[in-house]
């Protein structure tokens, strides 16, 4: 919501602040809302971020920066999903596998959502999904086949 590219620079920038790095960045990837319906089209981008600091510690500060930008809930009261200011989220870490109440990583539904895959076919293309083995070119490659437009 709002001026989406001006949101999506503002995250990226207190990222770099707060982890004193310099992030790498996609090129943005503009899709359809992935679970609800909206009037809105989303603007996404992968960043890589290099970091000592352990994955939940990482998972707080990034929540940190969207209450930040905007208070207000990636989700209404029943869970369900809703219009967004910002949403961070941590798709994968390296060839880490997490499977924790507050955690998942890769995420799970990483696969099935093209504005994951495609910025990360930019930024890593060699990478590889530590539970199916696959590059983001093969999955990108089974969303097309499963008619899932890319």
């Amino acid at each position: 919501m709002g001026d989406r590219r001006r949101n999506i620079s503002r995250a990226v920038g207190m990222i770099n602040r707060t982890f004193g790095t310099t992030v790498q960045c996609s090129r943005p990837v503009e899709s359809e809302p992935w679970g609800f319906s909206s009037d809105n089209t989303f603007v996404n981008e992968g960043i890589v971020l290099r970091t000592d600091r352990r994955p939940l510690e990482v998972l707080a500060t990034l929540q940190q920066v969207e209450r930040s930008i905007s208070k207000v809930s990636h989700r209404n009261a029943d869970g369900s999903y809703r219009d967004r200011v910002i949403d961070i989220d941590i798709v994968a870490i390296d060839g880490m596998t997490i499977d924790s109440p507050t955690l998942k990583v890769p995420h799970p539904h990483f696969a099935e959502r093209d504005f994951y895959i495609i910025p990360m076919q930019e930024l890593a293309p060699a990478w590889t999904h530590p539970r199916t083995n696959l590059t983001p070119a093969e999955m990108l490659e089974r969303l097309t086949a499963a008619g899932r437009q890319v």
